[in-house]
């Protein structure tokens, strides 16, 4: 190939460019310098740039958060996250509420020892033995152990909140929100949302301990709730919407929830589905699974909008998820000034 060719082969390609890191390296100048970056770099810093344009155009952004977040020490930063309204609407499993709940009664998530240092390549296995765990009363989720009295002080709390309800029939936002009402933590998810006026949404609400503990009070008390209620209102807040984002965190039941909405609401002409999706997944599309279903696959459908800006970025939420969020906030701040 001639030196001719070989340039205009090369015509309109990005030179991948090395990141620097300073001695006082901002959190936002790492991500920038990752802008000349390829792989999981070049997509994470592209996610800062698609969530900033979010929140400074007029977006209503919604949050999927699946996966065990909150025990894993995302708490902080989500309720964080409603509480300045860098998110409009949250859709989320039971098990995140449960264990917000767990964390704002005052009970509390502890580490492992951690991964087995002599287990295979490869391998995530952690060094413990669950036998002697499930005898001293200790749950673990991974490399998290949280201890049976939690759920016993769960179970006495909602069955308080519970017990104050008025007869009549609640949507399961309303019910969370009632939740949230009786909590007192500021780094309550819930409590954070009830503050900010924040609508939390949980479709697979039964698929947790606070679906278990509404059954079981149920089998005595006044209970009425209606799985379906919540889907209005979602559709609503997508057609009330002049521009709409999403930020997955993993995938499952909220993303799902989301994009069903994002599919079904009418929009203007020309426009359909989101207009801004970010994905934080470790799960590839192979299998067919939701939590790996790209979207690129998404704008087939009409949940994602054929010009929108997306990006997927192939990552452990806790590990993406607080550098997204601290080099956004650190640009907004600059915005301030």
């Amino acid at each position: 190939m001639s030196k001719d060719a070989h340039s205009k082969a090369l015509e309109g390609l990005k030179e991948v460019k090395g990141v620097r890191i300073g001695q006082h390296t901002s959190v936002d100048e790492l991500v920038v310098g990752l802008r000349g970056c390829a792989f999981g770099a070049g997509r994470l810093a592209k996610a800062v740039d698609i969530y900033e344009e979010m929140l400074n155009e007029e977006t209503t952004n919604f949050i999927g958060i699946a996966g065990a977040l909150v025990p894993a020490g995302m708490r902080t930063i989500l309720a964080e996250m409603v509480r300045e309204r860098y998110v409009d609407v949250v859709v989320t499993t039971g098990a995140n509420l449960v264990h917000d709940i767990i964390e704002a009664l005052g009970e509390h998530h502890y580490m492992s020892g951690g991964v087995d240092a002599n287990a295979a390549a490869g391998s995530a296995e952690i060094e413990v033995d669950d036998g002697w765990l499930r005898k001293q009363g200790i749950d673990r989720i991974y490399d998290v152990m949280v201890h049976d009295e939690a759920f016993a002080h769960l179970e006495d709390f909602l069955r308080g909140v519970f017990e104050q309800l008025d007869h009549k029939r609640y949507s399961i936002k309303e019910l969370l929100t009632a939740i949230g009402e009786n909590l007192s933590d500021r780094n309550s998810i819930l409590r954070s949302a009830v503050d900010s006026d924040v609508p939390v949404f949980c479709p697979a609400i039964a698929d947790s301990m606070i679906g278990l503990h509404a059954w079981i009070y149920k089998q005595a008390g006044a209970l009425e709730v209606d799985a379906f209620d919540d889907t209005r209102e979602l559709i609503d807040l997508f057609c009330e919407a002049k521009r709409t984002g999403a930020i997955i965190l993993g995938g499952g039941v909220p993303k799902n929830f989301i994009f069903q909405s994002a599919l079904i609401a009418p929009r203007k002409e020309g426009q359909e589905g989101l207009d801004y999706a970010i994905q934080i997944t470790t799960k590839t599309p192979e299998d067919g699974s939701l939590s790996g279903a790209t979207l690129e696959e998404a704008k087939s459908w009409g949940k994602i909008g054929e010009n929108a800006k997306a990006v997927t970025v192939y990552c452990d939420a806790t590990i993406a998820l607080p550098i997204i969020v601290a080099a956004v906030r650190e640009r907004m701040e600059r915005r301030k000034k």
